[in-house]
């Protein structure tokens, strides 16, 4: 049987596996453990073995361990894991996918009563139904303000009631009504609070966007981009082709006034002394639209009109 280790030699060893990890992951996700219990951080753990691993302690500790790692290999991009360090938080070091160890975290939540004095993490609504309880329960709900009636024997409360809202605490009788009426409200699980890439923390929402939003978000930020590049006349790659076809366009205007000319400028006057030869020209294009666009209208007129009724369809022949 080996030796019990002592106080000391338990710190020097988990500061050792600290450092270990550190060294060997890049990728690091905080999370927070309130009411997490011990069996279930045991399945988590089984859940993500492979290639993650949850390393829990005291934030004093980890700050420790964090802050001297760094000044020992000079790598500095450690630190920014220690403002993280706040509250009942974990680490789980990762090699693989971040949004996938992310959402394979959040399977392990647990349902959980509403104990006294816990903060409500959701709203809570007790929905409408027989409850199964004795008509002698009715005062119990009374005092809550819960619509009941007595059907066939037991109370049946009418209309959905929120009982607890989100970020209030769970007072003795909205916990034993839930007890009563077997409604465990609550799930717990570990929870992402920051996400540690490299050197760089992110919020965890970041995990969830698509390759949609960040088109969506490229286009918002070139959009302001050229705006403001048009605005204060300052010439950016966004903004150059606006500015070049505004270039024209003012080029184009003192052709038009003036008796200066060029290829261009030519048909732009022609069209204007004779708008029909302008019609001539986009007479094709509209054309070309034309047989698309008579084809999709015959389309709806098809699903318009109902469908005839054929001698079959309507049980009987005209020569029975």
């Amino acid at each position: 049987m080996a030796p019990k280790q002592t106080k000391a030699e338990k710190k020097i060893a988990y500061d050792g596996k600290l450092c270990q990890l550190l060294d060997d992951y890049g990728q690091i996700l905080v999370v927070n453990a309130d009411n997490v219990g011990s069996k279930q951080l045991q399945n988590i753990r089984k859940g993500l073995r492979g290639d993650s691993v949850v390393l829990m302690g005291k934030n004093t500790m980890m700050k420790r361990s964090v802050r001297i790692h760094a000044e020992k290999t000079g790598n500095n991009v450690y630190l920014s894991l220690i403002p993280l360090l706040v509250g009942n938080v974990g680490l789980i070091f990762t090699k693989g996918d971040l949004k996938e160890v992310s959402e394979e975290v959040a399977k392990y939540k647990v349902g959980a009563p509403a104990r006294v004095g816990l903060v409500a993490p959701i709203d809570v609504v007790v929905p409408p139904g027989n409850t199964g309880l004795d008509p002698s329960q009715t005062s119990f709900f009374q005092v809550l303000n819960i619509p009941t009636k007595i059907n066939k024997g037991t109370v049946e409360i009418i209309t959905p009631v929120e009982l607890i809202r989100k970020g209030e605490k769970v007072g003795s009788s909205e916990a034993a009504l839930l007890a009563k009426l077997g409604i465990r409200p609550f799930s717990y699980g570990l929870v992402v609070l920051s996400v540690y890439d490299n050197g760089s923390v992110f919020s965890p929402e970041v995990l969830d966007l698509t390759e949609d939003d960040l088109i969506e978000k490229f286009v918002a930020g070139v959009s302001i981009v050229t705006s403001l590049s048009l605005a204060i006349s300052f010439p950016t790659l966004a903004a150059a082709p606006h500015m070049f076809v505004n270039a024209y366009k003012n080029v184009l205007s003192v052709a038009v006034e003036t008796d200066y000319s060029y290829p261009e400028a030519d048909k732009v006057k022609e069209y204007l002394k004779d708008p029909s030869k302008f019609a001539v020209v986009a007479a094709p294009a509209a054309a070309s639209g034309a047989p698309a666009a008579a084809a999709a209208a015959k389309e709806e007129e098809k699903k318009e009109e109902p469908a005839e009724e054929s001698d079959d369809d309507m049980g009987f022949s005209l020569f029975d």
